[in-house]
C-alpha cells in the first residue's frame, strides 16, 4: 500500500511506494524536526512538525507512486544542479 502525508486528516501530497520516501519529502520540506532526548535517554529523534502525519492510502486512480517518487529524484537532482 503506498503512503502520502497528511495534515488533519487531510491528503497533501501524492502517494509515495514507502514510508520512507513520504520521510524523505517531508525532510526536504522542511516538515521534520528534531526532538530533544527524553527523561528516559531515548532520543534525539526526529517527528513530524505540527500536525502532519505519515498514513498509508490507495492512489487516485491513475496515480503511480513509482513514478511519483521518480519524478521528485529527478527534481531534487534539478534543483541541485541549480545551486551548485
Amino acid at each position: 500500500m503506498p503512503y502520502a502525508l497528511f495534515c488533519n486528516d487531510a491528503q497533501i501530497s501524492k502517494t509515495y511506494p514507502s514510508e520512507a520516501d513520504v520521510w524523505t519529502l517531508a525532510q526536504k520540506s522542511g516538515l521534520v524536526v528534531d526532538i530533544a532526548p527524553d527523561e528516559d535517554g531515548a532520543g534525539p529523534r526526529r517527528i513530524l512538525d505540527n500536525d502532519y502525519e505519515i498514513k498509508p492510502c490507495p492512489a487516485e486512480p491513475g496515480e503511480d507512486p513509482v513514478r511519483n517518487k521518480a519524478d521528485a529524484e529527478r527534481e531534487s537532482r534539478h534543483e541541485l544542479e541549480f545551486n551548485s
